[in-house]
C-alpha cells in the first residue's frame, strides 16, 4: 500500500511520519501531484493558519489536486478544517470538500480558547470503531466544526462540535491522532483500511 502525506507547510507532518512509522506503514512525504495521485491513500495534516495554508495550496496547485482525489484522503486538525468550505479564520475560502463553515470557539464562561489538551469522543459512527466511544484524544485548536449530517465523531467543548466527519472518500479528524496514543493508532488503522 503507498502512502501519501502531503507535503506542505504543516507543522505536524514530522509526527504523522512518527506515527506511521511506528505502525510499520511505508509512506512518502510529497507535493508532486502525480505520487500523491497514484497513492492508495493520502494524508493531509495541518498545523497552522488558515488563509496562510490555503494561499500556499492554491500557489503550488495543491487546492484543485486535493478536490480532484478519488482514493480515500485523511485530513487532520487545520487539514480538516481546510477541507470545509469556508473559515471564520480571517476569513478562509477553503476547499469546499465539506459544506460547513469553520466557526471561532467564543467562551461561554471561563472556558479557554484555544482548546488543548485530552478530550473524549462522546459519539461515533460511520467509519471509527465503535470501541473508540468515550475514548481520549488530543486537541489543540481555537476553530471547530459544527455538527452536521457528515459527522463521525463529536467531543463537548463549549459545545459540541465535529471531532471527526466523511463524506465520499474524504475522512477528516479535529484530534491530533498522531499524539493520541493507542486510540490515535486505531483511528489510523481505521483510515488505512478505507
Amino acid at each position: 500500500m503507498k502512502i501519501a502525506v502531503i507535503k506542505y507547510n504543516a507543522g505536524n507532518i514530522r509526527s504523522v511520519a512518527f506515527a506511521l512509522e511506528r505502525l510499520h506503514v511505508d509512506y512518502t512525504i510529497t507535493d508532486h501531484a502525480e505520487e500523491i495521485q497514484q497513492a492508495d491513500k493520502v494524508i493531509f495534516p495541518g498545523v497552522g493558519e488558515a488563509s496562510t495554508t490555503m494561499r500556499y495550496l492554491k500557489d503550488h496547485r495543491l487546492d484543485d489536486l486535493i478536490r480532484s482525489l478519488k482514493q480515500p484522503v485523511l485530513g487532520i486538525c487545520l487539514g480538516m478544517q481546510l477541507l470545509c468550505k469556508h473559515s471564520e479564520e480571517n476569513d478562509t475560502p477553503c476547499l469546499g470538500i465539506f459544506e460547513e463553515t469553520v466557526r471561532l470557539f467564543v467562551p461561554q464562561h471561563h472556558e479557554k480558547v484555544p482548546h488543548m489538551g485530552w478530550n473524549s469522543l462522546t459519539t461515533i459512527n460511520d467509519w471509527l470503531p465503535s470501541d473508540l466511544k468515550d475514548q481520549f484524544v488530543y486537541f489543540v485548536h481555537s476553530f471547530y466544526v459544527p455538527l452536521s449530517a457528515h459527522t463521525s465523531a463529536q467531543t463537548e467543548y463549549i459545545q459540541a462540535f465535529s471531532s471527526a466527519m466523511r463524506k465520499d472518500n474524504f475522512y477528516a479528524v479535529q484530534f491530533h491522532p498522531e499524539k493520541s496514543g493507542p486510540v490515535g493508532e486505531k483511528v489510523i488503522q481505521a483510515f488505512l483500511q478505507q
